[in-house]
């Protein structure tokens, strides 16, 4: 009877044997598919945050052109904001215009100093404002030997202001300055009146200038 008795407690101990050893590999293969879920998981979760991270981008992106095309369109509009011309009647030489010269024809300032902004043409004698704004203008002009000197300023067409000297035995000197406001386009230049002239040299009597105070 002891014998039976220990051979079944040996056959027990070894079917425990061989069941533990067939049951492990089940529990490692379960450890190894709940790691590979873990990792499929975490693989999602990276391809999302990367997707979420090109979407930023783009925003980004569009965010510094937005920012470049507003930098750039701010320094052309500095840029715009600096104008200022100045000229003499003659580039070169002795002489004087007019009373030959049709009234209606503006004075044209060839000796350019300064044309900050190309608003001046010396070609017409026409400035015309690149930007609205507030814009300060003077002009001088000489005369002598007994003829009448008169010049106005116009604004498209439209008299703003004059200088006048009539007649003097030798030398005669105006000047006369104003501040306008104009629209982009607007035109300043200068004309003689009928029946006068105006003397220029190399000193630069007879001259035209102006300059933005501000824009608008």
């Amino acid at each position: 009877m002891f014998v039976i008795i220990t051979q079944l407690v040996l056959l027990l101990c070894a079917w425990r044997v061989q069941t533990q050893d067939f049951i492990t590999p089940k529990v490692d293969i379960l450890t190894e598919l709940a790691k590979i879920k873990n990792l499929e998981e975490r693989l999602k979760t990276i391809e999302e945050t990367m997707e979420q991270l090109k979407l930023e981008n783009g925003v980004l992106k569009t965010t510094v052109q937005t920012l470049e095309d507003k930098v750039e369109s701010l320094q052309n509009e500095k840029e715009a904001r600096k104008v200022a011309f100045s000229a003499s009647l003659l580039a070169s030489g002795v002489g004087h215009e007019g009373p030959h010269v049709s009234v209606l024809s503006p004075l044209i300032y060839k000796k350019v100093f300064i044309n900050i902004g190309n608003g001046y043409d010396s070609d017409t004698g026409i400035f015309t404002a690149p930007v609205k704004g507030v814009y300060y203008f003077r002009f001088y002009a000489h005369c002598h030997a007994d003829i009448r000197m008169a010049v106005s300023l116009y604004k498209n067409g439209n008299v703003q202001c004059s200088v006048f000297s009539w007649k003097p035995v030798t030398n005669g000197n105006a000047s006369n300055g104003i501040v306008l406001n104009l629209e982009k386009g607007d035109q300043i230049y200068t004309r003689l009146w009928d029946d006068s002239w105006v003397y220029d040299d190399p000193a630069g009597y007879t001259s035209f200038g102006g300059f933005l105070l501000f824009p608008l």
